[in-house]
């Protein structure tokens, strides 16, 4: 699930200190997000079993990635992003609605998950988030893809902020689901009140042996639990679950998960060859790119508040307030909702 993510207390507090103070990240930008932040109702509802009928494999930087495409291969791409522990399957119903609307789309299995595979033995299993986000900039090169639309939520929704960040001239356009998740080790130290850290009380359990060990041991049931703490309104079929938890048995699944949650904490060490990417995205650099940031009325996972992370939006930006019981995981809860945005966001060049 996303990043500590309490703006006030952790991170625009340390933007503050890093760079300028709160309110000089505030002013007309954040006003203006105001205006175009609009509220709309789609119905929760389970939505049909709809899968990917055929998963494709390439190579891309230090991974055999495996990926759906569904649209013309001349149309316009787009590439979204799940999040933990969620899958491809998220986008199913995305995918169909923008591949009729003749957008290519391209949904990557992230490292640790479905079918992609690591190259080399020797690679470290490192769930760093400049690693991921570099994962996919291979896949677009792979493809040759040149610039897309990126969308995401969760884990995706921080892989597109910060592909938007630190390379904006591959990123069209942006859709994030809770905003702006860029997070930064020393910041995620920093402790919050008791009842903000129960939120997070996976990510303590990451930390510890017995964690690790109960994920590999559990990590259906820590799944569902997870799909049903974050989305409390969403009436989820076993069928829907049963789908994507089968993505979650890859060989490298939980050294990636683990090593995910321990760095954010500074328990576990990243590599060097991200160190660049980290220093950049540890001073919180804001995104330049059109962008629309989404939430859900349900959320039960830790988000921000938009107006604390509209500043963090240069560009062109609109946000969205999604009411009928619309949880974390938005794309698949929402699929017209999230579509939508991709086609607007498309458009707002």
């Amino acid at each position: 699930m996303e990043n500590q993510n309490n703006y006030s207390r952790r991170r625009f507090l340390s933007v503050a200190a890093l760079t300028v103070a709160v309110a000089e990240l505030g002013g007309l930008n954040l006003l203006n997000a105001k205006e175009t932040t609009k509220n709309k109702t789609y119905n929760n509802k389970t939505h049909s079993n709809i899968s990917f009928d055929t998963i494709k494999q390439i190579h891309a930087g230090v991974l055999n990635m495996g990926y759906a495409e569904s649209g013309p291969a001349d149309g316009k791409p787009v590439i979204l992003l799940h999040g933990w522990p969620y899958t491809i399957h998220s986008y199913a119903n995305v995918a169909t609605l923008l591949s009729a609307e003749g957008y290519r789309v391209i949904v990557p299995h992230l490292r640790g998950h479905g079918s992609t595979q690591f190259l080399s033995a020797k690679t470290p299993r490192n769930g760093q988030q400049s690693a991921i986000a570099a994962d996919i900039i291979a896949l677009m090169d792979a493809l040759k893809i040149d610039k897309a639309v990126i969308g995401g939520f969760d884990w995706g929704a921080r892989t597109a902020n910060i592909m938007a960040a630190l390379w904006p001239e591959r990123c069209k356009a942006m859709v994030s689901v809770s905003g702006y998740l860029i997070g930064n080790q020393e910041v995620n130290q920093k402790p919050l009140s008791p009842k903000a850290e129960l939120s997070w009380w996976y990510q303590f359990y990451f930390a510890t042996e017995r964690g690790r060990l109960g994920y590999e041991a559990n990590r259906k049931d820590f799944a569902k639990l997870i799909w049903q703490t974050a989305s409390p309104e969403w009436k989820f079929t076993d069928a829907v679950f049963e789908k994507s938890a089968v993505e979650l048995d890859n060989p490298d699944h939980v050294a990636i998960v683990i090593h995910n949650y321990r760095w954010r904490l500074g328990l576990a060490e990243g590599e060097a060859q991200y160190d660049k990417y980290e220093k950049i995205l540890a001073t919180f650099p804001v995104i330049t790119v059109p962008s629309i940031t989404l939430e859900g009325d349900a959320n039960g996972a830790p988000h921000g508040n938009p107006d604390n992370y509209a500043a963090k939006f240069k560009g062109k930006y609109v946000h969205y307030n999604h009411s009928g019981g619309i949880g974390h995981n938005l794309p698949q809860e929402a699929p017209k909702a999230f579509a939508d945005a991709i086609m607007q966001a498309a458009m707002m060049v």
